[in-house]
């Protein structure tokens, strides 16, 4: 699939539909964990989002939660509804976003045209006044407000799903 996206024409994407974001550039950042190394005083909740699929490969979800919320993935396809679910792999990321692992963000969603990829928020990433999510790169972060984001998910069609989930017990 070719993606018309990049995140030049998505940031014109957002501009067009009066949806306002702040950016900070950075160094490429890999994990959750990068990002805090970097000090950067973003305001807005910090995200962290795992692209997962079920056992058999049916059902590909972006999950969104708190950035430094640890996940027990079996509460986690329990709330969703699946069996099971584990991490999609870098192929299929770029086949159904467009987008490398490190990337990973609620904003690849426009790439998503044939709504492939299911949205699912934990309830208190969904509840926060803003975001944080990468442009489609790891070398910038956007913080979105929860009004602006709300358009952005309409206007890509996708409907989030809520959920709540449990911090992982080591």
């Amino acid at each position: 699939m070719n993606f018309v996206h990049t995140p030049e024409s998505l940031y014109a994407f957002l501009t067009e539909h009066q949806i306002v974001c702040q950016r900070w550039n950075h160094p490429a950042v890999f994990t959750v964990e990068q990002v805090d190394r970097l000090a950067l005083e973003l305001p807005g909740f910090h995200t962290k989002n795992l692209f997962l699929r079920d056992k058999k490969a049916t059902r590909l979800i972006l999950l969104v939660v708190r950035g430094d919320k640890a996940i027990n993935l079996k509460e986690a396809a329990s709330k969703v509804g699946v069996n099971n679910l584990s991490f999609a792999s870098s192929e299929r990321l770029q086949q159904n976003l467009g987008i490398n692992p490190g990337s990973v963000s609620v904003l690849a969603l426009i790439n998503d045209v044939d709504h492939h990829v299911e949205v699912v928020f934990d309830r208190e990433a969904w509840e926060a006044a803003a975001i944080t999510a990468h442009p489609l790169i790891n070398t910038s972060t956007l913080v979105i407000s929860h009004a602006d984001l709300v358009s952005f998910l309409l206007l890509s069609g996708h409907k989030p799903r809520l959920i709540e989930l449990n911090e992982k017990v080591s």
